[in-house]
């Protein structure tokens, strides 16, 4: 299994974990965490045993954004230096959203900043209910401009106008109302619901949950209705004669579990 400085890197009975790893600082990033989480998510999404990608925070909080230190050297950077290390940043987040593996982020304590762009990259978000979020960038005269499409997909273009542009903290609760987040829980709640959630995906057909993640991203980001026609048809047909569509037709027709569930 990899070692990472700033993140940990686990997997065991077809789950990984991801866990930001700099409580001291309350899991702030800065470019080392970037490129290791990117690196982190392809690494795991790429590990045939691995099923489940759940992402938290280690310490009192899941993070609280962007590190000071690395935000002040940035500060001092020409615009071609700012342009690459944020592309950089929206390659992790990208690196998230794209994962063939479902992704499940864990948060608790504080999602500042940048840390709603790991979240919100995930395909389900959990929350305990006093989790503090805030898309702050504005309070210091920046944008949360790589964190944004994915921001917007999960709140919408109002909800994201008020957050962003207010920058005004909200709690779990409300998080989950404004839909940052799937579910926001007492804290005691959140691990057994996690692992309900995870039951569930284990369930599934491995390559099924991969195609439907292709599915969804192709039918949402790059296809217009008239093409998806013709493209969600092949891919049912294709789905039906491969050996996993094969086994799970059977096993529903024979009432009994598909081979990929313990």
């Amino acid at each position: 299994m990899k070692t990472y400085q700033t993140i940990k890197l686990s997997a065991d009975k077809g789950i990984a974990r991801i866990i930001l790893n700099r409580p001291d600082i309350r899991n702030a990033f800065n470019e080392i965490m970037i490129s290791e989480l990117t690196d982190a998510f392809q690494h795991a999404g790429a590990m045939a045993d691995v099923r489940v990608i759940i992402l938290q925070g280690e310490g009192k909080s899941f993070c609280a954004g962007a590190d000071l230190n690395w935000m002040r050297d940035v500060s001092g950077y020409s615009y071609e230096q700012n342009y690459a290390e944020s592309l950089h940043l929206s390659e992790c987040f990208y690196a998230i959203y794209s994962s063939p593996k479902p992704t499940i982020a864990s948060i608790h304590g504080a999602a500042i900043g940048g840390a709603n762009g790991l979240l919100a990259a995930c395909d389900i978000a959990v929350c305990t209910s006093d989790t503090v979020f805030s898309l702050s960038e504005v309070k210091i005269g920046i944008v949360p401009a790589c964190i944004s499409p994915y921001v917007i997909k999960r709140v919408g273009e109002y909800g994201a106008r008020e957050l962003m542009l207010t920058g005004r903290r909200i709690n779990g609760s409300e998080a989950e109302t404004y839909k940052l987040v799937n579910k926001s829980l007492p804290a005691d709640q959140v691990d057994e619901y996690i692992a309900q959630m995870v039951q569930m995906l284990l369930t599934s057909g491995p390559a099924a949950i991969t195609q439907c993640k292709e599915l969804i991203d192709k039918v949402v980001n790059h296809i217009d209705m008239n093409e998806a026609l013709t493209y969600t048809a092949r891919m049912i047909a294709e789905i039906r004669a491969s050996a996993e569509g094969q086994e799970g037709m059977a096993a529903f027709l024979e009432k009994r579990k598909p081979k990929w569930v313990d």
